[in-house]
């Protein structure tokens, strides 16, 4: 089922209406929003000037005005207009694109339609779940303050309003909003300039992600910096590994690297040497760990020779820059999916904002942790604890996906950045619909071939192009897949929205964060590539980061599986993934 959106030009509309017009509207709205098929529901006008725009009937005088999505299945209701209004409005309309087009509110039933539609317009723009909304309006905290959740129940939105909320505020300073993901940040900029009008409160708010915040900071004091190749990175590596004579892969001294000495910003060999290396499983001698350090001094001192950074190195640049400044550059920063940030870049983020009320608003679900970074908020200076909150429903999954995909985690349990045990425990939602499809094929060709067939009953259905989702663990098998479907007569896009905007998306299971669909198909769900070899350490190397990358991995599973909102489709070639639940399960198995 497809989510409705209202956008906030429509309530004066509704308002100037008859009391009977307005009757009719909202039977027409709740019958657009419950509708399995909106794309059946409503209808394209023979002479729109954009494409995107469609009409659906209200009473046989009334027309409603709806713009179908880029991505996603969310359609956007803009206004109600008499007939021949409506027809003309259609012909001389064209709106921004925007891959998220009114994203404010959602509804999926006659109550909620008439709790949002009875709000003062000031209030309604800014209308929010009660649970949601308890959290993004409150008054003030008293220091940082954490909201976790698994996928859908709108900590991003949750945050979003904060973020509002707080430059709206009498004498508000300078907020960041930020992000792993550079596309999670464009993301989440649509979003604000959706949710502010006001240009003033809107330019108090700045967008980046944390590469590009460290990059901004390092290029203001010395210069744009250059950032190490990673495939460079890997021929260091190697060399280094070599020149140690030490029974240690250079990918372990990468990670010891990254995740000890940067993690914990050690600066000399005798730091190094007595400090703790939580987290890592294989212990090291003090001969060892020295040959390790220099190690990373050899390539760490390669990379200065030729004025290169990683990105990580730029971020405790940054942080030590910042530390030196007279007063911090932002009065509240915001986190959106904290739980993928390196302790580099929370200390990066612990300095660009003084301590104090309303510092640091963070969102996060450990059960979507799909990089190799482990933080614990209080190592680097942050306490959430009396401030830390969780929201459990689900608005965008069907039940019948969560429960399916909810145990492609594994029974381990999931610390999250509080240091506290993170459950699922009461995770659910109010949405039903058809159970998963699994279906485990003989060869690739026969499994891309139900991938068409899937693709094309979903379009038949209704379900337009750019509201399927295509994905794989490697980008290999996205481009192979979508040479099939274009063989066959289906167009595709990546994932970014760079393309037709009527097209099936493709991509990584790791691009997928972030972005939803109404029909998703996850392919190459066999052993061998989920979960991929490359990326897990071998357990007779490091017991402990083999199990941490077979959790990271399975997360990244139930990442893609989660970005489907009615309508999942699982498959592989051969042998299935060891994380997908024996037969039977409680999917459709073809």
């Amino acid at each position: 089922m497809a989510r409705l959106a209202i956008a906030r030009s429509f309530l004066a509309d509704y308002a100037r209406l008859d009391k009977d017009v307005r009757s009719a509207v909202d039977a027409a709205v709740v019958k657009l929003a419950r509708h399995p098929d909106p794309g059946r529901y409503v209808e394209k006008p023979p002479q729109s000037w954009d494409d995107r725009i469609r009409t659906f009937d209200v009473d046989g005088r009334w027309r409603g005005i709806a713009l179908a999505p880029i991505v996603g299945d969310t359609y956007c209701l803009v206004t109600v207009l008499p007939q021949d209004k409506a027809d003309a409005y259609a012909s001389t309309r064209r709106f921004s694109v925007n891959p998220a087009p009114c994203q404010v509110t959602f509804v999926s039933g006659y109550e909620e339609l008439r709790l949002v539609l009875s709000r003062p317009f000031a209030q309604w723009r800014t209308f929010l779940q009660p649970s949601q909304r308890k959290i993004a309006y409150r008054t003030g905290y008293a220091g940082p303050a954490q909201v976790t959740g698994g996928p859908g129940t709108g900590k991003t939105v949750t945050l979003v309003h904060r973020a509002a909320f707080l430059a709206e505020q009498a004498g508000a300073g300078q907020v960041l909003v930020t992000a792993y993901s550079g596309i999670l940040a464009e993301s989440l900029a649509a979003q604000l300039d959706l949710l502010i009008p006001n240009e003033g409160v809107r330019r108090r708010i700045e967008v980046l992600n944390v590469d590009r915040l460290a990059y901004a900071v390092v290029r203001a004091s010395r210069g744009a910096p250059v950032i190490a190749d990673e495939r460079m990175l890997r021929g260091l590596w190697a060399d280094a590994a070599a020149r140690a004579r030490l029974d240690l892969t250079p990918a372990f001294l990468k990670n010891e690297w990254e995740q000890v000495i940067l993690a914990q910003a050690l600066t000399s060999e005798q730091a190094y040497l007595t400090c703790l290396r939580a987290g890592r499983g294989r212990p090291l001698s003090k001969a060892q760990r020295g040959q390790a350090w220099q190690a990373a001094q050899r390539v760490t001192g390669e990379l200065a020779a030729l004025r290169q950074s990683t990105h990580l190195q730029l971020a405790s640049e940054a942080a030590y820059l910042l530390r030196r400044e007279e007063t911090a550059r932002y009065r509240h920063v915001l986190v959106d999916d904290a739980q993928d940030l390196h302790p580099a870049q929370w200390r990066l983020l612990r300095e660009a904002v003084a301590p104090g009320p309303d510092d640091l608003f963070i969102a996060a679900d450990p059960h979507q942790r799909i990089f190799n970074n482990r933080v614990s908020l209080a190592s680097v200076g942050i306490s959430v604890r009396g401030r830390s909150c969780r929201l459990s429903l689900n608005y965008r999954t069907t039940q019948e996906i969560l429960a399916w995909a909810v145990p492609l985690l594994g029974a381990e349990p999931v610390t999250g950045m509080d240091d506290e045990v993170d459950s699922l425990v009461g995770y659910r939602s109010p949405m039903h619909g058809p159970a998963p499809r699994l279906r485990v094929a003989a060869t690739r060709a026969e499994e891309l071939g139900w991938l068409a067939g899937q693709v094309r009953s979903w379009l038949a259905r209704g379900i337009e192009p750019q509201a399927i989702g295509v994905t794989a663990r490697s980008a290999e098998l996205v481009r192979e897949a979508r040479d099939f479907l274009k063989a066959d007569g289906i167009l595709t896009s990546p994932l970014s929205g760079h393309g037709s905007a009527q097209a099936v998306r493709a991509g990584t299971m790791h691009a997928m964060k972030g972005l939803e669909f109404q029909a998703v198909a996850v392919i190459g769900v066999e052993r061998g590539l989920v979960p991929e070899p490359s990326a897990v350490t071998p357990a007779g190397e490091d017991p402990v980061g083999h199990a941490q990358d077979m959790q990271r991995e399975r997360c990244t599973l139930f990442v893609a599986c989660t970005r489907a909102r009615d309508h999942l489709a699982v498959s592989g070639t051969g042998e299935p993934s060891p994380f997908l639940p024996p037969p039977p399960s409680a999917a459709v198995t073809d």
